[in-house]
């Protein structure tokens, strides 16, 4: 790294980053992969001036500058992550944050707000987070700016004494000047924790604007460089294996466990309104209390989920829910982490999201339609555990549906859905192609079902061959699920 420039050897030197900073970028859109850029550091190190100077220097269409200073009351409501997903950038293009999600757990951290163990536990989060974008292909820079305290303190005195630059000097900034040695000790703790083979911190020296600048878009043109090398060699020689849908589940056969014969026989009427009537309440009481609620539903083709549904959000005041209904990817979905269009859709503080399918298609439809490659939907069960987690930290009661029938009856309904004209549009080709991999989506179902099914969202099994007692299993396991995080 370079100590020090003159501005007439770093005007000379430009020219040269500049073109290479933009053939890199262009090398990158050329290979569809997402550029992730964190800018830290000290107060006064000039983050804004390193940003100023990437901007400049980068092709803009396709660059985002994320500056997420004061959580919104939107971004209170929901889960800590839900707004870094809502500005992670598309496959090809550039996200500059400042800071991003390190700031909140150092702030906190700082202020006795959470302690060491938590601190540790939220930079163990981070790096699961980060890790996860980097296999599916993100690079992702992340910058510290470091300034010595003596540094620090002439930059804030001269700052405030100039009338142009004095606003940007605030009373956090003399606060934290004076408890330099104390956050030099997070600093140094969070990189050390967060600072990994995969996505490292790098340190540059501050002190000489000129310097600072040039060193950091150096080391961006050499990773951006490194990495665009790296994956024209993995496309050369990459063959993308098998799926191996013949994998057997240790924990043996679940969906077999399920008694198909159960049936509720009379009084379903008086069942359903008592406990529509009883999940009316337990939602208001839940949006009073600010505690979300996400329903996964799954399950076999024509087992009955739409119904399912409907007797759910009859009871459900209408201000209170949302159903998000997933079909096959959009190009925009496409372009983004695989995640993302479910994290976009995460309720707010009190209400309530039913997916009808979800997040599983991953080990489901993609594993077994070859749509995923086996490291792709290998590595998801611990991805979905992660986001599932992330809900329950925030105060989201997450339950999921499997609703299983025997294949005599779906062929029963399938020919039912064919004969009635209101019918047809629910029964398609992909249906009945579906339909001949029943094996291979058992084999899928029942893995799934053994590493996603933890404490704190289990998995229910629901015999769905009669339709009514699966409609009041559904609305009861919520109920009870509701009442239990209710107290």
């Amino acid at each position: 790294m370079i100590e020090k420039i003159s501005g007439k050897d770093y005007k000379a030197m430009l020219p040269e980053l500049r073109e290479g900073l933009l053939n890199a970028q262009f090398k990158l859109r050329d290979a569809n992969s997402p550029l992730i850029i964190i800018i830290s550091g000290f107060d006064a190190a000039g983050r804004s001036e390193v940003v100023d100077a990437l901007t400049e220097w980068l092709d803009p269409r396709g660059v985002d500058t994320i500056s997420l200073l004061h959580p919104t009351d939107e971004e209170q409501n929901r889960p800590y992550f839900w707004r870094f997903w809502r500005r992670s950038p598309q496959r090809g293009n550039i996200g500059i944050y400042f800071g991003a999600w390190y700031v909140d757990p150092m702030l906190n951290f700082n202020k006795g707000d959470i302690g060491e163990k938590a601190f540790r536990a939220e930079m163990t989060k981070i790096n699961a987070f980060e890790t996860m974008l980097i296999e599916d292909g993100a690079l992702i820079l992340k910058y510290w700016l470091h300034l010595s305290e003596e540094k620090q303190s002439k930059r804030l005195h001269k700052f405030d004494k100039d009338k142009h630059s004095k606003r940007l000097v605030t009373e956090s900034d003399w606060k934290h000047l004076k408890q330099y040695k104390k956050l030099q000790k997070t600093n140094d703790a969070m990189l050390e924790l967060t600072s990994t083979e995969s996505s490292p911190w790098r340190v540059i020296e501050a002190e000489d604007d000129y310097a600072r600048n040039y060193n950091v878009g150096r080391s961006l043109l050499d990773a951006m460089s490194n990495y665009s090398s790296l994956l024209s060699a993995e496309k050369e020689f990459y063959v993308q294996p098998e799926a191996d849908t013949e994998q057997k589940v240790g924990g043996g056969s679940y969906l077999k466990s399920v008694d198909l014969s159960l049936s509720l026989g009379k009084g379903y009427k008086k069942e359903l309104d008592s406990f529509q009537s009883k999940l009316h309440l337990l939602a208001w009481n839940a949006f009073d209390k600010g505690i979300s609620t996400v329903l996964v539903y799954e399950g076999w083709d024509a087992a009955g989920k739409g119904g399912n549904i409907r007797r759910i959000t009859s009871a459900v005041d209408s201000r209170l829910y949302r159903v998000v209904t997933t079909a096959a990817p959009s190009k925009e979905e496409l372009s983004y982490h695989y995640l993302w269009r479910f994290w976009k859709h995460i309720p707010c503080s009190g209400n309530m999201t039913i997916y009808d399918r979800s997040w599983y298609g991953r080990v489901l439809v993609e594993r077994v339609e070859n749509l995923a490659t086996p490291a792709e939907w290998g590595r998801a069960y611990d991805e979905l555990n992660n986001f599932e987690a992330d809900l329950i930290a925030a105060n989201t009661v997450v339950v999921k549906y499997w609703l299983h029938i025997s294949p005599e009856e779906q062929l029963r309904r399938f020919e039912h859905r064919k004969s009635v004209s209101y019918k047809k549009h629910k029964i398609t080709d992909e249906d009945w192609r579906n339909r001949e991999r029943w094996d291979d989506y058992e084999v899928a179902v029942n893995e799934m079902i053994e590493k996603t099914s933890t404490k704190h969202a289990p998995w229910t099994l629901i015999s769905a061959n009669d339709k009514k007692y699966a409609r009041i299993q559904a609305i009861k396991t919520l109920c009870d699920r509701l009442e239990e995080k209710l107290g």
